[in-house]
């Protein structure tokens, strides 16, 4: 690709635009030489500190990789970039690519940015190399702007920095009717849809009937979630095998699987993901067990960490066109999962590790999973229901402005969010997302079928606007912003930051600050009288200002 508009402009008003061709660089064995032509611009100043965008256009033959160097010539320093890993040496300063940036494609370019500091002058540099080889050209005189905003940039409160990275997200999102009715597809797509009124989710979960004719209840909504959502994945849950395997011939109660039945469980795992890509519906994720610690007199089957280790390395190879996960105890109990990971064979076997939400907190494990972090299995939050505001009966419920029921929605389930989130977690999965105390209404307790509820609106901050395959990012705030939670996320090529401010005072013009010029900022909030409705932001430079009400949660989205 050419030089982007905004680059080029701001190349022009800088008047520095570097070109070459016929320059030789290390290329791959038996690749030609390659011409390059770099753009650098000042893109803003201010009293002591700048904002800098490059760009590197390559003319002929492909880089498998690059490196960018140049000296700075009055003593600026690099502070911060993006796109790029920059370090500095005196006043030798180098770029390299990075796994996200990437290599510079035949007749393509690759752009990043960075800020800095100065004192007295700020000239543009001289001359570049790529790969060490110089790109050649004459240059004009050139004169950096000694002015930037008319505003001076004020002393951020929330400071994000997208060079220090955290989890990928897999999504955020809740299940399916376990045992009834599906979703309706307007239903599905409320929940999973991203316009106005949609919830955005990106994770549907549905449970594995150990009878195969039941299986089609949720075809069509599943169905939906995949053609109506973006990215949308479906996690797939047994509660029980059937009763002829198990060592108390029930459904219910618990009761084990038989160890001579392992591989039949297998192949039924495996026709129940053959049918439903038969269906057209792909299981993007398949769990070994609901919850293998409890044994309720609903369907349900026990496991120990031993047994799960065994039939994941010894039949989990059985199950094919899917991921596998291990292994949703109700509490995320490390002894139902440290074995499979501790094992070589069974550990490759599987993608994801699984638990849920009961009593985690109080054990002391909402946090992260040094064990799967260290083999690289993303933890997924799959499961958890907490109604206490009010009674299954009361119409407070379907009151959008109940403040019991707006408390326990912020205080209870959105700091669990963000909790699971700080944790290193990369996906959180609701209950029903239809029911009187989840997402949308289904009829009972004073809500209306298929409605939006205060409680839907409040997950979708995070739900409709952090995507799956954004990668949380560090940030530092201020005295002023430390009442807030905040998480920052960087995808698509924006910035998104939740903040969920718990406490009974608003933050006023809260500074956030990006390492990047933005263009635009948006700001969504949802409170007892908002929902998800649009706000104010001031932009400024890598400034934007936003005010943050008492008792919210909101999301603010930068684009650079």
């Amino acid at each position: 690709m050419t030089i982007s508009a905004r680059n080029a402009a701001a190349a022009v008003s800088a008047g520095v635009l570097l070109t070459a061709a016929g320059v030789a660089a290390a290329l791959p064995a038996g690749a030609a030489a390659a011409g390059c032509s770099v753009a650098y611009a000042v893109s803003s100043q201010w009293q002591g500190g700048f904002g800098a965008d490059v760009a590197i256009t390559n003319l002929g033959d492909p880089l498998s990789s690059w490196t960018l160097t140049w000296s700075f010539g009055a003593g600026q320093t690099v502070t911060q970039a993006w796109n790029t890993t920059l370090t500095q040496s005196g006043s030798a300063v180098t770029a390299k690519n990075v796994s996200y940036n990437g290599a510079v494609a035949t007749g393509g370019s690759v752009s990043f940015g960075f800020n800095g500091s100065w004192t007295g002058s700020n000239p543009v540099p001289t001359s570049f190399a790529v790969n060490g080889v110089a790109c050649t050209g004459s240059t004009a005189p050139t004169t950096a702007p000694t002015t930037g905003p008319t505003t001076g940039p004020a002393t951020p409160d929330i400071t994000v920095d997208t060079a220090t990275r955290y989890q990928t997200i897999d999504g955020f999102g809740s299940a399916v009717s376990i045992w009834g009715s599906a979703w309706s597809t307007a239903e599905t797509q409320t929940l999973v849809g991203s316009g106005t009124g949609q919830l955005g989710l990106s994770i549907v979960r549905t449970g594995i009937s150990p009878v195969s004719s039941e299986w089609a209840t949720q075809v069509s909504a599943l169905k939906t979630a995949k053609a109506s959502g973006s990215n949308v994945k479906i996690l797939a849950s047994p509660w029980t095998a059937p009763a002829a395997w198990k060592t108390n011939n029930s459904r219910i109660n618990g009761g084990k699987l038989k160890t001579d039945y392992y591989d039949d469980y297998a192949d039924h795992l495996n026709s129940y993901v053959t049918y439903m890509k038969n269906q057209g519906v792909t299981i993007d994720v398949v769990s070994i067990q609901n919850e293998p610690d409890w044994h309720p007199a609903y369907d349900s089957m026990d496991w120990s960490g031993d047994e799960l280790r065994n039939f994941v390395r010894d039949q989990g190879a059985k199950i094919q066109n899917t991921k596998l996960m291990v292994a949703e105890a109700v509490n995320l109990n490390y002894g139902y999962t440290d074995p499979t990971l501790n094992d070589t064979t069974a550990r490759n076997n599987i993608g994801y590790i699984g638990g849920h939400l009961y009593g985690t907190e109080d054990a002391g494990r909402l946090k992260a999973y040094p064990l799967a972090d260290q083999n690289k299995k993303p933890v997924w939050m799959t499961e958890w229901n907490f109604h206490e505001a009010a009674g299954d009966t009361s119409t407070a419920w379907g009151d959008a402005g109940n403040l019991a029921v707006w408390d326990e929605t912020l205080d209870t389930v959105m700091r669990t969010v963000n909790r699971s989130m700080e944790a290193g977690w990369s996906a959180y999965i609701w209950w029903y997302g239809k029911r009187f105390y989840s997402f949308i209404g289904d009829g009972s307790a004073g809500t209306t079928t298929g409605a939006v509820l205060k409680r839907g609106y409040a997950f979708g901050q995070y739900a409709k606007y952090v995507r799956p395959g954004d990668q949380r990012i560090a940030l530092t705030k201020s005295s002023k912003a430390s009442p807030l939670e905040v998480t920052a996320y960087q995808g698509g090529g924006k910035i998104k930051i939740v903040i969920l401010n718990r406490s009974n005072s608003a933050v006023d013009n809260a500074v956030i600050q990006a390492p990047q010029n933005v263009t635009t900022a948006e700001d969504y909030l949802t409170s007892r009288t908002a929902s998800a409705a649009g706000q104010a932001t001031t932009v400024n430079g890598g400034q934007v200002t936003v005010s943050i009400p008492a008792r919210s949660i909101s999301t603010v989205i930068l684009t650079p």
